[in-house]
């Protein structure tokens, strides 16, 4: 796994942002969004990497500020920001305005279902694995106690351990989550969905991944529970299930 051929590109704020663009001549771009303290160099994106080469297909992929090679810290980022961070980024690799399949990990379903709305003429498809959009809220606040709260609240940083990782939590991050709801919103895009979610997922329930799916109207939809699969969903198997619906999201667009 590197950062082979990778690449900065500076927002508005003036923030550089790592990435990668896999650049053919075909019209669809796919758009692989990572997960919370994720990065882009993990077996998932290197697959579906791999898988758009091979194919000849346009591939972007990128790390939010304050994650892997990215300028920033962590704790200053947020939903919003990070959201906003990969909108720039997009519109900038695709001025030919070439369609759009989105590919959400985690986190990075909350940032692409976020951003539908804005390339409602582009998107094409969207993919989820283990999505986990309004985590902050559902997953953590609502769970804490009045003292991790009081933490929180008085500006200081509270680290989390939760299915084995360790998360720092702010009051600006959990705030801003708020104001990012997507969770029980009507997705109203005549586009195919599909949701892979791990029966045996340790971080986040399959429950979410069935309310984007309930959401999901007017759209040819598909949720694959996959057995024994944790969260996050990088065997082999995993990846190849991943890649064969991406393929036929690709082949019924053309």
């Amino acid at each position: 796994m590197s950062y082979k051929r990778s690449k900065n590109f500076t927002t508005k704020n003036k923030r550089k942002i790592k990435y990668f663009f896999l650049k053919k001549k075909s019209q669809i771009i796919v758009v692989f969004f990572h997960g919370f303290m994720s990065d882009m160099i993990g077996a998932k994106p290197m697959a579906i990497q791999k898988f758009c080469r091979k194919q000849k297909i346009n591939f972007l992929k990128f790390e939010y500020s304050g994650h892997g090679k990215s300028q920033g810290k962590f704790i200053e980022g947020n939903i919003s920001k990070w959201t906003n961070e990969a909108k720039q980024l997009i519109k900038s690799k695709n001025k030919k305005n070439k369609d759009l399949i989105f590919i959400g990990s985690s986190m990075g379903s909350w940032i692409a279902l976020n951003l539908l709305s804005s390339f409602k003429k582009q998107i094409k498809g969207f993919i989820g694995i283990a999505s986990a959009p309004e985590f902050l809220e559902e997953l953590m606040w609502k769970k804490f106690d009045n003292k991790i709260k009081k933490i929180i609240m008085t500006k200081k940083i509270y680290h989390l351990n939760h299915g084995g990782f360790t998360y720092p939590l702010t009051k600006q991050l959990i705030r801003d989550g708020r104001k990012n709801k997507v969770l029980n919103k009507k997705n109203n895009f005549n586009i195919p969905i599909t949701l892979f979610h791990g029966l045996k997922d340790e971080v986040v329930p399959l429950k979410f991944s069935i309310k984007i799916f309930k959401n999901c109207i007017n759209t040819k939809k598909k949720l694959i529970k996959v057995k024994n699969g944790n969260h996050s969903l990088s065997r082999k198997s995993d990846l190849k299930k991943i890649c064969r619906e991406l393929n036929n999201m690709i082949s019924k667009h053309s």
